[in-house]
């Protein structure tokens, strides 16, 4: 790790001028990604401005005729998120795709707002041996697209990276059409988490929408009834501390067997979490049963490319999102909110 200049203001406005102070300054919360990046010298920062002390704890509910809505604020640790009762009770796919990440020790340390800031696991962007990693070196190359490629993307891909977005959080929260809000320079501004993550195009570098000095503070859930049958499924090599192979995010309504609305997002198959609205349109006026799912699971993978070791994830992005939506009909309601 090389040596860095360390602050921890107080405010926001601080922070933020903390960073657009000193050129190559980046923020740091629970540093559960951050700091093994800066360990393993895939990144490297002349300056790190820890927002630990800044009011960005928690999560507030507020009820609404329309139902439940979440802020959860950027600092919220994802184990006390996971945990919270109006998590649990109103949107369990959150719930269960943070229980579903990491251990219990990174869970008590790492942070929402990092969450969804974490950077890939592609072995080639991870071990700096590699010099063909466009994330880390742009215009040096993809070398995962002719090496080891089984656990990168089949969708939003592009010939210069193919590396799988690993935010299970994010995964959930896209199929909730929630919105990351954003302090900085120029004041707030709200990003929908389905534009937050830019797909790699020809800059593969450049993940996200954040411009110099943001912040991202909180993210807002709105209010969705049919959330409260929501639910998460994860496939991964490993039982547990394990990244997703496959992953899917999903909420039915359903009225006497018809399918009125569904909110559908995969994870584990995209490089950037994946809100398969052509799946739910597919499914809007079908009976909720197993060749529906089939049906909308075709429609969810739809202009997937497979590399030479993981076309085994377009057949199991179908599999999860069906087992997923079986399970999530099996209790779904109307969508009333008691």
């Amino acid at each position: 790790m090389n040596p860095f200049q360390y602050t921890r203001p107080k405010t926001e406005a601080e922070a933020i001028h903390a960073v657009l102070a000193e050129p190559n300054t980046a923020f740091i919360a629970g540093g559960t990604n951050k700091v093994d990046l800066l360990r393993q010298y895939i990144e490297s920062n002349d300056g790190l401005v820890d927002i630990n002390a800044l009011p960005l704890q928690g999560v507030v509910a507020a009820r609404s005729v329309e139902g439940v809505a979440l802020r959860i604020n950027a600092l919220a640790r994802m184990s006390g998120v996971a945990e919270d009762p109006n998590v649990v009770r109103y949107f369990p796919v959150i719930s269960e795709s943070l229980l579903a990440s990491a251990s219990p020790q990174l869970r008590n340390m790492a942070s929402i707002g990092g969450n969804l800031m974490q950077r890939t696991r592609c072995p080639y962007f991870r071990q700096t041996a590699f010099d063909a990693c466009n994330k880390r070196v742009p215009g040096s190359g993809c070398a995962s697209i002719a090496g080891d490629n089984r656990t990168n993307a089949v969708l939003g891909t592009s010939p210069h990276c193919i590396a799988t977005h690993a935010s299970d959080l994010a995964v959930a929260l896209a199929a909730l059409d929630s919105v990351v809000v954003i302090h900085g320079p120029e004041g707030e501004r709200h990003v929908p988490v389905t534009l937050f993550h830019k797909l790699p195009g020809e800059t593969p570098h450049i993940e996200n929408v954040l411009r110099p000095g943001e912040l991202i503070v909180a993210v807002l859930v709105p209010p969705l009834p049919m959330a409260k049958g929501s639910h998460y499924l994860k496939v991964r090599d490993r039982a547990s501390h394990d990244f997703a192979l496959a992953s899917a995010a999903v909420s039915l309504d359903v009225e006497n067997g018809t399918i009125r609305a569904s909110r559908i997002a995969l994870g584990g198959v995209a490089t950037k979490p994946w809100r398969a609205f052509a799946a739910e349109a597919a499914l809007r006026g079908k009976p909720a049963v197993e060749s529906s799912f089939r049906m909308a699971a075709r429609h969810a993978v739809e202009g997937a490319v497979a590399q030479s070791r993981n076309g085994f994830k377009i057949e199991l992005a179908q599999r999860t999102l069906v087992r997923a939506l079986e399970e999530c009909a099996a209790g779904a309601t109307s969508g009333e909110v008691a």
